[in-house]
């Protein structure tokens, strides 16, 4: 696959825009919040733009480039926990306007909610691959929206159960109707998000072949393995 000019230059962005928004999601995904009946975690608002940039670089750039994106994020949220807890690590200098006290209540995350999030991630991602591609040589690459909410479909199912099952529920924070409970509200939540991105997908797909041209089908099966 050629990636020189302006589609290489886009990928770059698409994959900074990915990684950016995926890394904030785990780091603020300890919070819980209320959104109309909905319970859920802080870290789903940036995920629509996750699953935009997803479906846009599976599309035109291939299964092998997102499970490597995938990989690379992942290793990154990895780096990124690695970080917080060499910060929260080194004591406040007196009259710091961020007392231990508070930085730890913003970013100390316990060890299975780090864990929960990178694994949940990347199940969700490298699932997430597989069924958009399964579908769409089902449908003969007809119908966007098939897979690429299809997809979402399976794959959050997995991410919203296994980031709070490993985080919260195995260490005994939540219990079983809370994980249950508030798994579906995450899901439900999401899955209203990925059909709300319908329109979306479709004006991105539309600009991607203006700018780049679409990408060559035999080019897109040979790297669909």
């Amino acid at each position: 696959m050629n990636l020189s000019g302006p589609r290489g230059n886009l990928l770059l962005i698409l994959s900074g825009f990915f990684i950016t928004n995926a890394v904030v999601a785990e780091l603020i995904s300890s919070k819980l919040i209320q959104l109309g009946p909905f319970t859920t975690i802080v870290g789903i608002l940036p995920w629509p733009l996750v699953f935009l940039a997803t479906d846009v670089v599976n599309e035109f750039y291939g299964p092998k480039v997102v499970r490597r994106l995938s990989f690379l994020t992942s290793a990154l949220i990895g780096y990124a926990f690695f970080v917080v807890y060499g910060a929260l690590e080194l004591p406040a200098a007196p009259g710091s306007p961020a007392s231990d006290e508070v930085f730890r209540g913003a970013f100390g995350q316990s060890l299975t909610v780090i864990i929960g999030s990178i694994t949940a991630f990347l199940l969700s991602q490298l699932l997430d691959v597989t069924v958009f591609w399964y579908i769409r040589k089902l449908t003969k690459a007809r119908f966007i929206w098939l897979r690429a909410t299809g997809s979402t479909l399976v794959s959050q199912l997995i991410d919203s159960y296994v980031v709070l099952g490993i985080g919260f529920y195995l260490p005994g924070t939540f219990t079983l109707d809370q994980y249950l409970a508030i798994g579906w509200d995450n899901y439900t939540l999401k899955i209203l998000v990925a059909l709300g991105l319908t329109p979306f997908i479709y004006i991105s797909h539309i600009w991607m072949k203006r700018y780049i041209g679409h990408i060559a089908e035999e080019e897109q099966e040979a790297t669909s393995l």
